[in-house]
């Protein structure tokens, strides 16, 4: 693990903060950590959600140091756009619930981790933008397949193509994030919602994520019958077992996670 990310473990939560002053930005120490640090949370069967801020105020993340872009060097772009996506799609088959604690602003690759999260939800404050055109780049990360998928394809076009900068209220008008809360509180409310997730059986959470983002890559036709497939798979484990005994049991579940 990096010095750059942050990891504490609060029950069946995993908290990660960026640090990497003063902008939160990536590297290929922390791109590397993080794909790293995602695989180890899959195989934890004690982690049901992952929570991700950045450290500070004013930053969640600024996305990458663009240094490393300045003397046009094909072969670290390469490499560079290889840990991003390879970290952020690590991120996005996270086995649990991730949620974004978008406190301040979130660009370029700051943006893409968020969107590769399942929820975001942002400060009141927070300003959110896709700038790399403004710079002679592109978003490598995910962020103009996600964010069409999330916002559709106008707003997107705004964004990326406009080099439009978003505030949180309108962020959430579009969709991009979930919800908006003043500022200094959204750690508070992305736990809190964390924390929801523990109530649900992390198996069932695990079938229910992979049927939602099917349709990211195949028919409603194939996620019918998919859904009817994983149902039926739910009944090999323990926590389907325990869950419907705990309920006419009229008791809380205790989880296994397999």
């Amino acid at each position: 693990m990096t010095d750059k990310l942050i990891v504490e473990k609060r029950g069946n939560i995993a908290l990660l903060t960026m640090n990497n002053p003063p902008a939160n930005t990536w590297t290929e120490e922390s791109l590397k950590a993080l794909k790293a640090l995602v695989e180890e949370l899959n195989a934890d069967r004690d982690i049901y959600s992952l929570v991700i801020t950045g450290q500070g105020e004013k930053f969640f993340s600024a996305g990458a140091d663009l240094n490393l872009f300045a003397d046009g060097d094909r072969s670290v772009a390469r490499d560079m756009a290889r840990y991003f996506g390879e970290a952020f799609e690590t991120l996005s088959q996270f086995r649990g619930v991730s949620i974004a604690a978008i406190n301040g602003f979130a660009m370029g690759g700051g943006l893409e981790v968020a969107l590769a999260c399942d929820i975001r939800i942002a400060e009141e404050q927070s300003q959110m933008a896709l700038p790399e055109a403004k710079v002679g780049l592109l978003p490598c990360a995910g962020g103009t397949q996600n964010l069409t998928m999330l916002v559709g394809e106008g707003w997107t076009k705004r964004m990326i193509l406009c080099g439009e900068r978003i505030k949180a209220v309108k962020a959430q008008e579009i969709g991009l994030v979930e919800e908006v809360v003043p500022q200094g509180q959204v750690l508070e409310k992305a736990l809190e919602l964390a924390a929801n997730v523990a109530q649900q059986s992390p198996t069932a959470v695990a079938s229910c994520k992979q049927l939602i983002q099917n349709n990211r890559t195949h028919h409603w036709d194939a996620g019918y019958i998919l859904e009817r497939e994983l149902f039926v798979d739910l009944f090999f484990t323990e926590d389907q077992k325990e869950g419907v005994n705990a309920f006419l049991g009229k008791r809380a579940p205790e989880w296994k996670n397999r």
